[in-house]
């Protein structure tokens, strides 16, 4: 009997296999890594989910941003929506890539567009055209029509010295004034979309309340802390011309502000890279505003008939309206890039001062309640009684402001209305795999 062969070396399964194969005639593959072979096999479970993990780390981010994917028209909206669930340029170093940019650009590519109906044909440029000129007609029309009235009710009353004649005209101009201001709100930049009603009801509340405060709220703080005097028309219409006109510079400026960050945004490459280039854009844009009104001011003067001459130096009452047209300008820039709470606290902080300050000149008439309206009183003998409006929306419009710089140096406040609904409404749930 002879005896079997011995092996004496160490064993090589790839040897071994390749003789299978070899005597059968079947070509049986060969795996040279372990956690391959174990994952196919069963064998080895540990190790091959652990390899399947790192394999594609983008594949749990695409089902927790699925319907943001899917919405976007282009990769810079689901860039703005990463960036506005907290995703950073580090974040995106944990998916292997460089930037926030970067991935979403594999996002968009990998999961499949929701259906969407074909976006419209583009107008001809001779449309186009006609469509900017109407929309800038629209924007100066407010301040025409409101210094047309002012001017006309001003002169009548002057000349006939007939009120009701004068309020008639002054009626039938502040109603076609309202009518122009909400067209030109309705459209354009100034368009804030998908606000509740809620959120509308709230907001024109405080706007009203801060227009009728700039009409008649020195009048009547003027009464509650010296007695009654007659009311003047003058200083109300030049503050109703300038709030007027100040539609025209603050639609071009948001106009200027939008297309420039969404130009920027496509070319940047990084979050701070983009932030970096909005900030001086948005300072450009509010000085441009700023230095605007100035010259509205001299529009109005030279506009409402008895008005100081333009030599003149600005009056505390012209600087609350300035005050006034800086705090709506930013409110509704905010508002309409989808910052609305922080612009409804502002106006409401406003007025709650004014509101304060008119309740306690109203107290201080009260028998042992003079120390009530004492500040107020000190506020308004040194520098008249327009100080508290001024102080109050400057105070407003500068809180505002500093929040503005950092909530609209952010990718998600450009990034179109994709991004805005992945602010206000993350994601909840895990969308199905439909990735390839």
């Amino acid at each position: 009997m002879s005896t079997p062969p011995r092996w004496n070396g160490p064993f090589d399964p790839a040897s071994s296999e390749r003789g299978l194969g070899a005597l059968s005639g079947v070509r049986v593959p060969v795996s040279r890594r372990p956690d391959e072979a174990s994952a196919r096999t069963g064998a080895g479970k540990g190790q091959g989910k652990g390899r399947r993990g790192p394999a594609d780390p983008v594949r749990a981010l695409m089902h927790h941003h699925h319907d943001l994917c899917a919405r976007a028209v282009d990769p810079l909206e689901i860039a703005a929506g990463l960036e506005a669930h907290g995703v950073t340029d580090r974040t995106a170093a944990r998916f292997r890539h460089r930037d926030v940019f970067s991935l979403a650009e594999e996002l968009y590519a990998r999961v499949p567009r929701a259906e969407e109906p074909a976006p419209p044909a583009a107008p001809a440029p001779g449309r186009a055209l006609a469509a900017r000129m109407a929309l800038g007609a629209l924007w100066l029309l407010p301040g025409a029509l409101c210094a047309a009235t002012a001017f006309a009710a001003l002169r009548v009353d002057a000349i006939r010295k007939d009120a009701a004649v004068g309020l008639a005209v002054t009626a039938g101009g502040a109603a076609l004034t309202v009518i122009a201001l909400w067209l030109s709100l309705r459209r354009g930049p100034l368009r804030v979309q998908g606000s509740g009603r809620g959120g509308r009801i709230a907001y024109a509340l405080g706007v009203g309340w801060l227009l009728g405060y700039a009409a008649v709220g020195d009048w009547l703080l003027t009464g509650l802390l010296d007695g009654r005097r007659p009311y003047e028309a003058a200083p109300a219409a030049r503050a109703a011309v300038l709030l007027a006109l100040a539609v025209a510079p603050a639609a071009w400026c948001a106009r200027r502000l939008a297309v420039r960050a969404r130009r920027r945004l496509a070319v940047s490459r990084g979050l701070e890279e983009f932030a970096a280039g909005v900030r001086p854009l948005f300072a450009g844009v509010l000085t441009a505003f700023l230095c605007g009104l100035a010259a509205l001011v001299l529009a109005a003067r030279f506009t409402v008939p008895g008005s100081p001459p333009a030599a003149a130096p600005p009056s505390m009452a012209e600087a609350a309206v300035v005050a006034l047209c800086a705090l709506l300008f930013l409110a509704r820039l905010l508002a309409v890039h989808g910052f609305r709470r922080a612009a409804l606290t502002g106006t409401a902080v406003a007025c709650a001062v004014q509101a304060a300050a008119l309740a306690t000149a109203a107290a201080a008439r009260l028998p042992g309640a003079a120390p009530l309206g004492a500040p107020v009183a000190r506020l308004t003998a040194a520098h008249g009684t327009a100080a508290i409006p001024a102080a109050a929306c400057g105070a407003a419009a500068l809180a505002l402001l500093i929040h503005a710089f950092g909530a609209l140096r952010r990718a998600s406040a450009h990034g179109g209305p994709g991004a805005r609904t992945a602010r206000t409404a993350p994601a909840t749930g895990t969308a199905p795999n439909r990735a390839p």
